[in-house]
């Protein structure tokens, strides 16, 4: 017997959502449709922070109370319109990993089981020039995400003097990633 399954229509795209009744997020109750429809809810803000980075998904097929899956590598099966873009690693191994282009290509991202997008600080165009710079401000033992506001509020004042602008991000429960915009001139080891 197939599974149930439901269509959502994303711009001119339907995306097929299987299982849209799977609980991912069980302490509220949300479901895997539930996930979807807020992803199109904030599209415009999802396909901005995504658009043209190489992304590595998080997917959790039996959510959140499940195991995690780390996807480098685009999931078989995936739509001709889903795209790509090819990645090396230190190791010299290379992926093609989901590039959003369109909210429909992260909309089917959720249907794999992806809840987490982790992308790159670079872009397409041009992977090995991080045109991101991200400052990591993950709490030790004992402090908490009131202590990584302090830090932040600290990078902002640094990143003022330096002319730069910092745009802060929660991670996690208790982190902060504060986003710096740089020019795309060099690689990440210099970057870092």
């Amino acid at each position: 017997m197939a599974s149930p399954s439901t269509e959502l229509e994303v711009g001119e795209r339907t995306v097929r959502i299987s299982n849209p009744d799977r609980v991912y997020f069980p302490d509220l109750g949300v479901t895997k449709l539930d996930l979807a429809r807020y992803y199109v809810a904030v599209g415009d803000g999802i396909v901005r922070a995504l658009r043209e980075r190489p992304c590595m998904l998080h997917r959790y097929p039996d959510g959140l109370a499940g195991e995690k899956i780390y996807q480098k590598r685009l999931p078989k099966g995936a739509p001709e319109w889903v795209q790509t873009a090819r990645v090396a690693f230190p190791s010299g191994r290379v992926a093609d990993e989901l590039c959003v282009t369109e909210l429909a290509s992260v909309i089917w991202a959720v249907q794999m089981s992806t809840v987490e997008f982790h992308p790159w600080h670079s872009r397409r165009a041009d992977v090995e020039r991080p045109d991101e710079l991200r400052i990591d401000l993950d709490p030790q033992p004992g402090t908490g995400l009131a202590e990584a506001k302090q830090v932040a509020a600290v990078v902002h004042e640094v990143l003022a003097e330096l002319g730069a602008v910092g745009w802060p991000k929660t991670s996690g429960s208790r982190g902060i990633h504060v986003y710096v915009r740089i020019r795309p001139r060099s690689g990440f080891r210099e970057v870092r």
